[in-house]
């Protein structure tokens, strides 16, 4: 893609993201989100085929990007030094949240959050399987994989709704040791 066609979508992006953090997403139009990027209806389909189209592009960007950089995938950006290696998966997440990059907090706060709390986990199952079940480090060996899976991506996922409800005003570490104290009996 190039800087011209990332431009383009990076306004698509955040008209959206805009827009999104007002209304409900049911009522957020195409013509809307043309008239808050300032694009004309070919430049957006260019893009995205539909509305759901550029969700799921958004979402696969947020919360890709945060579960590829817990995953050690490139990422594409060096301003998250403060990550060591002995660090736990869930308070990498969960300061990479508290940079709130692209403004996702406000997103996971909205009153479409449901929305983008589905993609959320989604991407932290794939998380939790990899770093977890595949490694046989999931201790619970008695219940299906597919249920701890779903289990512990679940419950980081209220975690963070309940720290987001809370104001943020534990600290990532705090949080993650309440997590994982709860999780001890899983992982």
């Amino acid at each position: 893609m190039d800087r011209r066609q990332r431009k383009t979508r990076e306004a698509i992006f955040s008209a959206f993201t805009r827009l999104i953090e007002k209304r409900p997403y049911h009522q957020i139009t195409v013509q809307d989100i043309i008239d808050e990027a300032d694009i004309g209806r070919a430049t957006f389909y260019a893009h995205f085929e539909t509305k759901e189209y550029l969700l799921k592009d958004l979402c696969d960007e947020l919360f890709g990007h945060i579960v590829n950089t817990a995953l050690g995938l490139p990422h594409g950006h060096e301003h998250y030094a403060g990550c060591r290696a002995d660090e736990s998966v869930f308070l990498h997440l969960l300061r990479h949240l508290q940079e709130n990059d692209r403004n996702i907090l406000a997103l996971l706060s909205s009153q479409n959050n449901e929305i983008f709390l589905a993609y959320f986990k989604t991407d932290l199952k794939k998380l939790i399987r990899t770093q977890f079940a595949d490694t046989g480090a999931l201790k619970n060996s008695d219940l299906p994989t597919d249920y701890l899976v779903n289990h512990v991506s679940s419950s980081f996922v209220e975690t963070v709704v309940w720290w987001l409800s809370h104001g943020m005003k534990e600290e990532p570490a705090v949080l993650a040791g309440y997590f994982e104290t709860v999780m001890k009996t899983v992982i």
